[in-house]
């Protein structure tokens, strides 16, 4: 039999689908998704391509700053705290600061060696007999001593007996480092000046390892520019462990100069083989 109509209006309306806020909610979430960061960047490339270049600069600025401050703790130069009078007959071979504004100096020369103290503001000195031969640098830390002969060996040596305890090889990136003259020991480092040279290794005591280098050329033009002539190259060190004060001064100098290193900002203007040229003289 015939359904009436107004039945069939109502079965309509049973089978009319449900309205958009009635979706069922796996529709409601698919559609709600946020965009992945790859999609947004594929939508956006000029400012992905901005995002990117930011961290490349990122990048390069701290390899940059890390590389910087690096060579910054390897090269140092100086700034003069004072000049004093020294001897400009003194062939320096050894330095050492010995309290009260004295230093103990070993001098060298053929018939002109000699172990003296020297009153620092005055540069007068008095000089005592020895008995020794030949040395080239030498150094404490309180419990062992430091020693060179002129080679590129630093030795650890008894106090007591003058033993050789350890033997280690200077090196400067993989390089001998020859010519070690006088020695200082400070603040956990042995510095050395190197023969015929105008610079100052710094050296671990542990295994000999070049740590740092001082540039002091400035000290030899200076006393070229103001008329002197007849001296030879930078040798002698000394330091006062108590002000923190340090002593330098060479063969034949007439000046002993307190400095105050500073690190060097910048590239070098040559390489450190070209500012030391360190050759064998035997």
């Amino acid at each position: 039999m015939p359904m009436p109509a107004s039945s069939k209006r109502s079965h309509r309306r049973r089978i009319n689908p449900q309205p958009a806020s009635m979706a069922s909610p796996s529709l409601s979430f698919s559609r709600s998704r946020s965009p992945s960061l790859l999609s947004r960047l594929r939508r956006n490339r000029p400012a992905s391509v901005i995002f990117l270049l930011c961290i490349l600069l990122l990048l390069y600025s701290t390899w940059r700053a890390f590389n910087t401050s690096s060579q910054h703790h390897l090269f140092y130069t100086f700034d003069v705290v004072n000049e004093y009078p020294h001897d400009p007959n003194a062939f320096t071979q050894g330095l050492l600061y010995a309290g009260n504004d004295t230093l103990i100096e070993s001098t060298g020369l053929y018939k002109r060696s000699s172990l003296r103290e020297v009153h620092l503001q005055s540069g007068k000195n008095e000089k005592f007999t020895h008995e020794m031969r030949d040395g080239w640098g030498l150094a404490t830390d309180g419990e062992i001593l430091y020693g060179s002969d002129g080679s590129s060996s630093l030795y650890h040596l008894d106090p007591l007996t003058f033993q050789a305890l350890k033997r280690v090889t200077v090196q400067y990136h993989d390089r001998e480092i020859i010519n070690l003259n006088e020695l200082e020991y400070i603040n956990g480092e042995i510095w050395a000046n190197i023969w015929m040279t105008d610079c100052i290794a710094r050296i671990s005591q542990k295994d000999g390892r070049v740590v740092g280098w001082i540039l002091l050329h400035e000290l030899r033009e200076g006393l070229l520019k103001s008329g002197y002539q007849g001296f030879e190259c930078l040798n002698g060190i000394a330091w006062d462990k108590e002000k923190n004060r340090l002593f330098v001064t060479g063969k034949l100098w007439p000046k002993l100069y307190e400095i105050k290193l500073r690190p060097i900002r910048g590239p070098l203007n040559a390489a450190v083989e070209d500012l030391c040229p360190i050759k064998s003289y035997w």
